[in-house]
This record gives C-alpha cells, structure tokens and sequence, in this order.
C-alpha cells in the first residue's frame, strides 16, 4: 500500500467505530439486563468483523487488527468519559499516547 489514506484504512476505521458503539451499548445493557441494547451489541461486533475482513483484503492482518484494537481501545476510553461518566486517570492518557506513537509507526513501517 504506498498511500496512508485507503480504502482498507476507512474499513479498519469503519470496523473501530461498530467496535466502540459495541462497547458502549454493552456497558449500557447493565450486563444484558437491557436485552435490547445487549443484542445490538452483538450485531455491532458482528458487522465490525465483517468490515475487518474487508480491511485485511489489501492490508496485513496485523496492521488492521492492531489498528482495530489501538482505535477501539481509544474510542472506548473516549466514549467512556464522554458518554459514561468515567473518569481517565493521567496513566490513561499517557498509554492512549503511545497508543497513536506505536499505531503510527505500525501503519508506515
């Protein structure tokens, strides 16, 4: 791949957002006491695997699926605090910097 910006790259992106709407709904569902949000959860984690699959048709596996990972853990922290209330401690910020260092060099290597 010579260009950072792909169609692979918006799958793996694409992938990262159901992964974290996931997450969200799950925490939401109160352990799947919510069975609606629960479901939905489910069905997120499933359409995210099918875009991962799109993603690793012109892309290495371990780049797509460590992108995947490093954007979901991210977005899940993100949203966490932005949705949940949950509080990130400084350590949190600084692993989610070196989260994006170590994406970013994955990604050009």
């Amino acid at each position: 791949m010579t260009s950072f910006f792909s169609l692979s790259l918006l799958a793996v992106i694409v992938a990262a957002l159901l992964d974290i709407a996931a997450n969200i709904l799950l925490a939401k569902s109160e352990g799947f006491r919510r069975r609606v949000l629960g479901v939905a959860s489910l069905v997120m984690v499933g359409l995210a695997f099918y875009a991962l699959s799109l993603a690793v048709r012109d892309m290495d596996l371990a780049v797509a699926y460590a992108l995947w990972g490093g954007f979901g853990i991210l977005g899940t922290s993100l949203g966490g605090s932005l949705f949940l209330g949950q509080r990130l401690k400084p350590c949190a910020w600084l692993g989610m910097a070196l989260l994006i260092g170590g994406m970013t060099v994955l990604k050009f290597s």
